[in-house]
């Protein structure tokens, strides 16, 4: 009976590192209006897993991204409504069952006198629904996001407007998306591996 063993790796810690893989490409330019006009373009050729990074909020890339309207005020308004009916049911319920005392010949579903603490109950779970529905939304926390190892992507606070179209993209073809973003007139256009 004849065993094989596999050889052990050249630098002997473990099996050898992978590639670094591409994540997308990302093109840098001086303006607003730029990024907006090349936004628009790149969707308008069929590229559909793109983001713009600004300085400063640019509502015109949204919409030339296609976003959908948010989700939060839905999150929110859920939420809110939960918190106010639970303060509804909690005071109910003490007042009620929990330590029914009759103070003044007040009914025990004296629901005016429970407005403050629904409200309070609202706004409080409102707030985290909002809250924890935005991180789940944006998929946070995320400590770590490939487009943080360029080096020009840290002038993205500063005065570089980005736009980066991902690799994953059904239409992405490195040597075509990097001959169509060279059209747009990009100040530069950078490969961002993961």
């Amino acid at each position: 009976m004849s065993t094989t063993v596999a050889p052990a790796p050249a630098h002997g810690h473990g099996p050898a590192p992978e590639e670094p893989k591409l994540y997308a490409l990302l093109a840098g330019f001086g303006t607003a209006d730029d990024l907006v006009a090349a936004t628009r373009k790149a969707a308008a050729a069929g590229y559909t897993l793109m983001d713009t990074h600004t300085p400063y909020p640019v509502g015109e890339t949204a919409d030339a991204l296609g976003y959908p309207k948010s989700e939060m005020g839905t999150v929110m308004f859920v939420g809110g409504l939960t918190g106010a009916c639970a303060g509804l049911i909690m005071q109910y319920w003490n007042n009620a069952f929990g330590y029914s005392l009759n103070i003044g010949g007040r009914p025990y579903f004296s629901w005016p006198s429970f407005v403050p603490i629904m409200f309070e109950m609202m706004v409080l779970t409102a707030s985290l629904s909002g809250l924890f529905g935005l991180m789940a939304l944006c998929g946070l926390p995320r400590l770590h996001h490939p487009l943080f190892n360029s080096a020009e992507f840290d002038r993205a606070t500063k005065d570089r407007f980005f736009l980066s179209v991902e690799a994953a993209d059904p239409k992405f073809v490195l040597a075509d998306a990097k001959a169509f973003l060279a059209t747009l007139n990009p100040l530069t256009v950078e490969e961002v591996m993961e």
